[in-house]
């Protein structure tokens, strides 16, 4: 631990109000340095865009084999992961995860989730009237993704809150964190049956794991972990953006007019949306070595968080960060991390989110939101429910 915390700041950033409204705290924390102690949790943070790429680009310095949570137990629970190891550990367990998410092999799945979403936003767009996260953004992602992983039936209804309270658990322990404890042991539960069973369709990404157990390649002791490795994060941080997307555009309906007009620009689009509403808040690090970060000094074993949302919004990298602007290059975003630990399921994700806001900017030309509420959760930023009323590109 080191001798002198400064800067230090004291803000709850997972109170209930800011982790609702969180960007005026996270300029707070940007404007107070480079690295920041962040006493009401014991950790320092790093919240500038520059910073929290240095620290996520250097896995000897920072960690993340101790676990990337501010909760002890749940740091022990995720051993065995991808997204709590190190080089090479990592880099062996990310090729045996990442292996059916190479381009190639996901081009092969593109079509048939262009197919799905075009089906979905067909019949909603229909109605006129829906629920852009629970009948939208939700059920691509439930239907793509437990396939992908070569899930059988059997669970996949209570695959959200498992997911959710991953999240929750890789917060601190605060009372979200304490309840979602229960629900991430089923999920732990869960996996370990799917491993021992080998209930896994051929080809799936479940399936690789265990051909990589059965191999030598890993032991058998870490497959559930491996399994559940893609799960949370591929549901949620996809529902979240493309919640998102449709919220914002139908704040800014210039913007969706320039989609229409050019949907080309999709991509990019989505880019911004990732850039602005940033699924997951952050991940925390481990120093494994005393270290300086922008001139300030951090101790060897000291827990470090990693404010990707904010590092989105910083004043020193993007101009005018709050604007929405989906001609903005944004692609050099940290929504979906940054090096080793970029999110290996991205592609995926884009592939889905792309699929759906193509297919709604050949049907819809204006979205009005009736109702919205929010998800309050330790890491991801998402909307429970966004009631839309949407306008026919045909004017009905």
């Amino acid at each position: 631990m080191t001798a002198a915390r400064t800067p230090s700041i004291d803000i709850d950033i997972y109170s209930d109000e800011l982790t609702l409204r969180p960007y005026e705290a996270y300029r707070q924390i940007r404007d107070a340095g480079p690295a920041v102690y962040l006493a009401p949790h014991d950790t320092w943070v790093i919240a500038r865009y520059e910073n929290v790429r240095e620290v996520l680009k250097d896995t000897d310095t920072f960690s993340s084999a101790a676990g990337v949570s501010l909760t002890a137990p749940v740091n022990e629970i995720t051993k065995g992961t991808t997204l709590a190891s190190d080089p090479p550990e990592h880099d062996t367990l990310r090729a045996i995860v990442a292996s059916s998410l190479t381009p190639r092999a996901l081009a092969t799945r593109k079509p048939g989730i262009a197919q799905q979403a075009e089906q979905l936003v067909a019949g909603l767009v229909e109605r006129g009237e829906f629920d852009a996260v629970t009948e939208l953004a939700q059920v691509l992602p439930l239907s793509v993704v437990p396939d992908f992983v070569g899930l059988p039936q059997e669970g996949r209804d209570q695959l959200l809150d498992w997911a959710s309270a991953v999240f929750n658990a890789i917060g601190p322990p605060n009372e979200r964190s304490q309840r979602s404890l229960p629900a991430l042991a089923e999920l732990g539960e869960y996996a370990g049956r799917l491993a021992n069973s080998g209930a896994l369709a051929e080809g799936s990404l479940g399936a690789g794991v265990l051909a990589a157990a059965a191999d030598g390649r890993i032991p058998a002791t870490q497959c559930p972990a491996l399994l559940l490795d893609y799960l949370g994060p591929a549901l949620d941080t996809t529902i979240s953006a493309v919640g998102s997307a449709i919220y914002l555009f139908a704040r800014h309906p210039e913007q969706w007019d320039k989609v229409r007009q050019d949907p080309k620009l999709i991509p990019n689009a989505f880019n911004e949306v990732v850039r602005l509403e940033t699924p997951i808040r952050g991940f925390c690090r481990q120093t494994t070595r005393p270290t300086v970060v922008g001139g300030v000094e951090i101790g060897a074993g000291e827990r470090v968080l990693v404010l990707y949302a904010s590092a989105n919004r910083d004043e020193r990298k993007w101009q005018d960060p709050e604007k929405f602007d989906v001609t903005r290059r944004a692609g050099d975003h940290v929504g979906f991390g940054y090096g080793v630990h970029g999110c290996a399921g991205q592609g995926l994700a884009r592939i889905e989110a792309h699929a759906v806001l193509e297919a709604l900017a050949k049907r819809v030309s204006a979205f009005e939101v009736l109702g919205t509420d929010r998800v309050l959760n330790n890491v991801i930023r998402a909307f429970s429910s966004i009631r839309v009323r949407v306008t026919t590109s045909n004017g009905v």
